[in-house]
């Protein structure tokens, strides 16, 4: 259960067209991540997914059903959001319950549900408790509890780590990743945020003004991206370009070539240049190197404590096996 098929699909406000017809497959079970910058239409698609947004245009199928029209409430979707929506006055086991209770299903059944969910959540001991005695992870937990108990066909989850600070990102970053392996249901995924699409997706989908620019798993996606537009939004830090006679040496409008795949010294390289800032995390260094020639700025990633430092010049050596050929239009060269 849990197949989505989009054919067609399109959202227009008034004249204003923000998804252009668009084809899209989410198989049963997998972990997809609609990814791209603010804007690009990923939430406006999982709305219309949902039931949220009408469609325009086209049809969506889940499960081989005509959902196009269907009720929110009757697509057996369950859909986390950004902030927590938790009733304050509420207990957890009350507000992951609150759903059952308006379906009407029986209490003996609620509790199952209610309990199955609080065990794969770890959120039994704190079922008493009211979200405001909660951090803002456990609070999450509870939303994403309140959808299991629906047992849905797929979770459709709207940025839901936007408002957690960092170290709480990556914790429930994990926990969702883990929840999808013991549950193996369906999920859909909005971020912005390409780290998360990297680590937590089967399948990550591209969007740039609502058009669908790549589909793939992450690492096709890192190795063989599509288009400049794709090469330099996935992968942290982001790709460097480079255009002019450099390019035309192989070929291409516009090379692009990851910052860790440019070796960095003191004494010889294809390339060189003054260290502006370094960065220094211990595991790796970052270098932004100016007065190359070649961009206003090359970014280097280096494994380690690299120790250049601001003002020092440098050589850079990029992987020449490892360099992605992009044409005039920004399309990939193979």
């Amino acid at each position: 259960m849990g197949r989505i098929v989009l054919d067609k699909v399109t959202k227009r406000f008034g004249d204003v067209e923000v998804i252009p017809p668009l084809d899209l497959t989410i198989e049963e079970g997998e972990f997809t991540v609609f990814v791209g910058p603010s804007g690009c239409g990923k939430s406006t698609l999982l709305r219309l997914i949902a039931g949220l947004e009408d469609v325009t245009d086209g049809l969506i199928q889940i499960d081989g059903t005509d959902a196009t029209s269907l009720a929110p409430a009757k697509r057996r979707l369950a859909m986390v959001f950004q902030s927590y929506a938790l009733y304050p006055h509420m207990s957890v086991r009350k507000n992951i319950a609150f759903p059952l209770k308006m379906a009407g299903l029986g209490r003996a059944e609620i509790k199952r549900r209610v309990d199955n969910a609080a065990s794969v959540l770890n959120l039994t001991d704190y079922l008493d408790r009211r979200p405001g005695q909660l951090s803002g992870g456990q609070r999450q937990r509870v939303a994403i509890g309140r959808a299991i108990v629906r047992e849905p066909a797929a979770f459709l989850f709207d940025e839901p780590l936007s408002n957690l600070d960092a170290a709480l990102r990556v914790g429930m970053r994990l926990e969702i990743s883990e929840l999808h392996e013991r549950l193996r249901t369906t999920m859909i995924y909005v971020t912005h945020d390409q780290v998360e699409a990297m680590t937590m997706a089967d399948k990550i989908v591209v969007l740039q003004a609502g058009v669908i620019e790549q589909v793939g798993s992450p690492l096709e996606l890192y190795k063989a991206p599509k288009n400049k537009f794709v090469a330099g939004f996935i992968g942290s830090p982001k790709m460097n370009f480079v255009e002019g006679p450099e390019a035309a040496k192989y070929g291409a409008h516009t090379i692009g070539i990851r910052p860790e795949h440019i070796e960095v010294s003191a004494d010889s390289g294809a390339w060189s240049g003054v260290v502006s800032v370094s960065e220094h995390l211990g595991s790796d260094t970052f270098f932004h190197v100016h007065d190359t020639g070649l961009a206003d700025s090359i970014t280097v990633r280096a494994d380690g404590d690299v120790g250049f430092r601001h003002g020092d010049k440098v050589f850079l050596q990029p992987r020449e096996e490892l360099i992605h050929r992009f044409d005039a239009q920004g399309q990939r060269i193979e």
